[in-house]
């Protein structure tokens, strides 16, 4: 068990059967009141942020998330299939537990998995990635006065903004985190 009081941004803890994962905290402790430490958490099951208040030292339990890599390796009607590289055992999870996720996932990937007792819960996405521009639009001369820009779409299927340098059949990094161009990739 962890003392609410040691709780720290990146950790994850179990309370009333859900799993969560530690954001910000912060304890708020008056001369006549005791300690209340309040953590902002999200839920790693449905991505909901919540706030959640525990007494200054009490005790909360944690939970052991497990990451495994896996190859992802196509997708069905209404999942992704996972492949275990050491196993061989293939895993589907639901389209709609990566609904994010699956605008940065090419078929033969490798990607991290995590796990709580078994339990799915869903892809860890490196920083960046590389993706193909399969179509974008055609630059129009004398616009590069600014820092213009042009839709592209990539090769999962993801419309992103990107510089009037590139073309197609171009590979170029995107941030996991917002889907916005990083840059180009040197692939």
């Amino acid at each position: 068990m962890i003392s609410s009081n040691d709780l720290k941004p990146g950790m994850t803890i179990q309370q009333d059967g859900e799993i969560f994962v530690v954001l910000e905290q912060s304890q708020n402790k008056t001369a006549r009141s005791a300690m209340v430490v309040k953590a902002k958490v999200r839920n790693l099951r449905s991505g909901a942020n919540v706030e959640l208040s525990f007494g200054g030292g009490d005790k909360v339990a944690p939970a052991h998330i497990d990451k495994k890599e896996m190859q992802y390796l196509y997708d069905s009607d209404d999942a992704l299939i996972f492949m275990d590289n050491e196993t061989y055992e293939q895993i589907e999870v639901l389209k709609d537990n990566l609904k994010w996720e699956i605008n940065f996932l090419k078929p033969n990937d490798n990607v991290m998995i995590s796990m709580f007792e078994g339990e799915i819960l869903g892809v860890i996405l490196p920083d960046k990635v590389s993706l193909r521009v399969v179509e974008c639009e055609p630059a129009v001369k004398g616009d590069t006065a600014t820092s213009a820009s042009k839709n592209a779409v990539l090769e999962t299927g993801l419309e992103v903004k990107v510089p009037l340098f590139i073309s197609q059949d171009e590979v170029i990094l995107i941030n996991t985190s917002d889907g916005k161009y990083s840059g180009r990739s040197k692939e």
